[in-house]
């Protein structure tokens, strides 16, 4: 009989080729996703004269750089030269691209989930911190560097020392108003952006196979934040529904032995875990953060920590923070003014988080410019179709193109200096957004929230009578 086994176990197990006396494993990997910041590793092929091993499982993707505007000028010389360089590494390996102009792109998170690229039991690697997203689906998916990168375009193999175990249950039901994000964020700022250093994060429980498939892939997308290597969720029914018809998923057969397959993905019950946290869920309130890391997050109804009252390690960190976000201590959070707003990412730009702002923005009014970039040009066309781009832009938010955008802001869209960002991202380092912007991440519907107020705002109190 063999031992009880983790998720993170059996995933493992199916893709270690060998491992060394170090205990570090050669993996093989079944999807690498590519964009416009893997130029470094394509260089270091073409110095060594190397094909791309597997060009059928590598997926080129234009996300960081594409503009959300006037696509077909590129006036900047940056950006078009990040975009022609991927497209023309693309085409001499004979990559799959979603180009600038292909009606599927997005941001690479968003489109192989879309795609049925992202499927249950694969590895899949990208050179991207948030490729964590993936294992939403019970794959085994984390980002690296441009030299692995570099080795996994040249082998379809990677070297990597398996994490710790962790498990975080979230059980019982979810108040109104709180979504996955905040589930993140809460759990970030209850264990630290160290918290699950060294671990690979499984989540389970009574709230977790409650969430969406859109609601999955933003928790794990967030366990980066948290100081964990990657995240999973083991796939259920939810899971098997999404991937359906997906157009690189298994069809007819294929589909019937993958599925029976795919149900095996779960933890045993007897497995042990190397470290196990639990939540309930009806704890969690909508969250917001205060400062410059993600783990300086709190309720929407708390205020403003004193550093004189934290931890001293934690202290000088934030009044660091404080002073960067001008913030005061001991005032609420709530009522904080914001500057503008912005909704999209690969952590918050689905239809499911469109969906979520536009059931507070209908019919309302933004106080302060913003912008909505959904996740990919097939979610942009799906929002259309329902009605929810005409809801954004009645309410006074501008309406754009899919991509990274105002998250990393490499495309040119900018949070000014100064200027204080309600954002569904997922990072708020100091200059995240643009130099000297002030960011505060939370869910979509808080971001449209704080569209309509013009200040961090409870948006439990404007989902009154409203269906998200």
């Amino acid at each position: 009989m063999s031992a009880p086994a983790t998720l993170l176990d059996k995933l493992w197990a199916d893709h270690e080729v060998l491992r060394r006396d170090d205990g570090t494993s050669l993996l093989w990997v079944d999807r690498h996703l590519v964009h416009e910041g893997s130029h470094h590793a394509f260089a270091k092929l073409s110095a060594r004269g190397l094909p791309v091993a597997q060009p059928d499982l590598t997926f080129a993707v234009v996300d960081h750089y594409a503009p959300t505007r006037n696509r077909d000028r590129l006036d900047d010389p940056q950006i078009a030269r990040m975009i022609h360089t991927l497209q023309d590494n693309a085409r001499a390996h004979g990559l799959r691209l979603f180009d600038l102009h292909d009606p599927n792109q997005g941001i690479v998170h968003v489109i192989g989930p879309e795609q049925g690229l992202t499927l249950p039991g694969l590895l899949i690697n990208c050179g991207d911190s948030h490729t964590s997203t993936h294992g939403a689906f019970g794959a085994l998916a984390f980002g690296i560097g441009a030299t692995e990168v570099a080795h996994v375009l040249a082998t379809q193999t990677i070297w990597q020392k398996k994490p710790a175990a962790m498990r975080i249950r979230v059980e019982g039901a979810l108040c109104e108003g709180v979504t996955a994000k905040d589930i993140a964020l809460n759990w970030i700022a209850r264990l630290g952006a160290d918290g699950a250093r060294g671990h690979a994060v499984e989540y389970a429980g009574s709230a977790i196979r409650g969430l969406s498939m859109e609601g999955r892939m933003t928790l794990c997308n967030l366990s980066i934040e948290g100081g964990a290597r990657f995240g999973m969720v083991a796939p259920d029914d939810t899971t098997f529904a999404y991937v359906k018809d997906r157009p690189f998923a298994p069809k007819g057969a294929d589909r019937d032995a993958a599925l029976e397959a795919w149900s095996m993905l779960v933890s045993d019950p007897e497995a042990e875990f190397d470290r196990e946290v639990m939540i309930e869920a009806g704890e969690i309130a909508p969250t917001v953060t205060w400062g410059t890391s993600p783990e300086q997050a709190l309720p929407v109804d708390a205020t403003v920590p004193d550093p004189a009252r934290l931890p001293s390690e934690k202290a000088e960190t934030a009044r660091a923070a404080l002073d960067y976000m001008g913030l005061q201590p001991g005032r609420p959070i709530a009522g904080t003014p914001v500057d503008q707003v912005f909704i999209g990412s690969c952590t918050n730009g689905r239809i499911e988080d469109l969906r979520a702002a536009a059931a507070v923005l209908a019919g309302r009014r933004a106080r302060v410019p913003g912008m909505v970039s959904p996740g990919s040009m097939l979610v942009k066309k799906q929002a259309e179709e329902e009605g929810l781009d005409r809801v954004f832009t009645a309410a006074g938010l501008d309406w754009v193109g899919a991509g990274c955008s105002m998250c990393v802001g490499m495309n040119g869209d900018l949070v000014a200096s100064g200027q204080r960002c309600a954002s569904s991202t997922n990072r708020n380092f100091r200059g995240r957004q643009g130099r000297g912007a002030r960011t505060h991440l939370m869910s979509p519907a808080m971001v449209a929230a704080a569209a309509v107020t013009g200040e961090i705002t409870d948006v439990r109190a404007l989902l009154a009578g409203r269906a998200a």
